[in-house]
């Protein structure tokens, strides 16, 4: 059973940083393309950034791109998220995805929060 466990949201004052983590079981995570989406209130789910299963490739949404870093450990089955120089339009639940086979698979998410 896949199942992907989101961790290190928090709240976080404008400009400072954060570090989600995505642990992922139950599939082979070094085949599995991953990505981080996230949701603010009353938007829908957008893209954040993508990585490709062994990492050498990487895309990210035009609004973080220089900010947010996204990387993995095939070792550790696991996925990253370095958030810098936080905003508030940054404020959303994060949720990472596995994409497998052709099935996407989704964590419960976890919430940031950017507020002085």
């Amino acid at each position: 059973q896949v199942q992907l466990v989101e961790s290190g949201g928090g709240l976080v004052q404008p400009g400072g940083s954060l570090r989600l983590s995505c642990a992922a079981s139950g599939f082979t995570f070094s085949r599995a393309a991953m990505s981080w989406y996230r949701q603010a209130p009353g938007k829908e789910r957008e893209l954040v950034a993508a990585i490709g299963n062994t990492g050498s490739t990487t895309t990210y949404a035009d609004s973080v791109k220089g900010r947010f870093t996204i990387s993995r450990d095939n070792g550790k089955n696991s996925l990253y998220l370095q958030m810098n120089s936080l905003k508030s339009e940054d404020t959303a639940v994060y949720y990472c995805n596995a994409f497998l086979y052709g099935n996407y698979y989704w964590g419960q998410g976890t919430q940031v929060t950017v507020s002085s």
